[in-house]
């Protein structure tokens, strides 16, 4: 197959990029820098500029770019750019997919388990409706960029993608800090829930989309298991044999986070019902020997 990937030089990215080449696809990478080679075509997001040529006659198609959600607290500029840089982004891929002469068979477009909100206990499918707190809105709005996709007849596939666990990323690399010191601890109560998935699995379930013609729409990419944040806490502790007896009050991280705090505070219960439904087989479904194997590379 031909594959055209966006966010090619990011964590998931990157990992399907390679995966997909390894099982002998062409891959080519949008990239918004001069090209290096004749696998990669220039796009820019922000001016609407794209190189339909490197489209034109792929097979599948995947955008997994993005501002980093945590990288900073979020000012009306930064709320923006969060917003902008999914959201503009893949309404360019959209609209320039549904115009081409020989479209793909498969769009697969990141989006986020915060297109739910914080929904507390409440168990969370695909049929679930969305929240209404500035996430949701974004991420609704993000899936509806791919609109024209869809309406031209090609399968469009929503990502709604959890916390993902890698020893490349920043989540687990912020958490192991103050746990090697003694200082880790849980987030305010402690009962919200972490959607969370292995990379492995993140990419196992990219690849699956792209490949199954039965599913289309929103997906929810993370593990059948998620944890409460005491519960992933208290398992983290044990693999790296460090107490976790510290707990950070929900208004100190207000103080400290701002309005980011929401998104380390909500809780989102997911199952990923359209994944298991369709014959996906997770590799990491269970959450300690997740955690140790991403240990065991850092």
């Amino acid at each position: 197959m031909k594959a055209v990937i966006s966010g090619a030089s990011g964590l998931i990215g990157g990992a399907l990029a390679a995966r997909l080449r390894a099982e002998g696809h062409d891959v080519a990478r949008l990239v918004r820098r001069e090209p290096a080679g004749d696998d990669e075509a220039r796009w820019d997001p922000a001016r609407g500029a794209i190189d339909r040529a490197a489209l034109e006659g792929a097979d599948w198609v995947a955008h997994l770019g993005g501002a980093p959600i945590a990288a900073k607290r979020w000012s009306a500029a930064r709320k923006a750019e969060i917003r902008s840089s999914r959201v503009d982004s893949a309404r360019l891929l959209s609209e320039t997919l549904a115009a081409l002469d020989a479209k793909p068979s498969a769009f697969v477009c990141a989006s986020a388990l915060g297109y739910y909100g914080d929904r507390a206990d409440e168990i969370l499918t695909e049929a679930s409706a969305p929240g209404d707190d500035f996430l949701a809105r974004t991420t609704v709005e993000w899936e509806r960029a791919t609109d024209d996709a869809a309406q031209a007849g090609i399968r469009v596939v929503n990502l709604r993608i959890g916390v993902v666990l890698s020893e490349r990323g920043d989540m687990p690399r912020r958490m192991l800090t103050p746990f090697k010191f003694g200082l880790g601890g849980r987030l305010g109560s402690g009962r919200q829930w972490m959607s969370w998935v292995h990379l492995d699995d993140a990419v196992g379930a990219a690849v699956h989309c792209l490949e199954t013609p039965s599913l289309r729409g929103g997906v929810n990419v993370c593990a059948p298991n998620p944890a409460t944040n005491a519960e992933f806490t208290r398992i983290l502790a044990g693999a790296m044999r460090r107490p976790a007896a510290l707990a950070v009050p929900g208004f100190a991280l207000r103080i400290a986070m701002g309005e980011m705090a929401d998104f380390a505070l909500g809780s989102a219960r997911l199952q990923p019902k359209a994944l298991l439904d369709s014959g996906y087989s997770f590799k990491w479904d269970a959450l300690e020997p997740a955690l140790r194997d991403i240990l065991g590379r850092m």
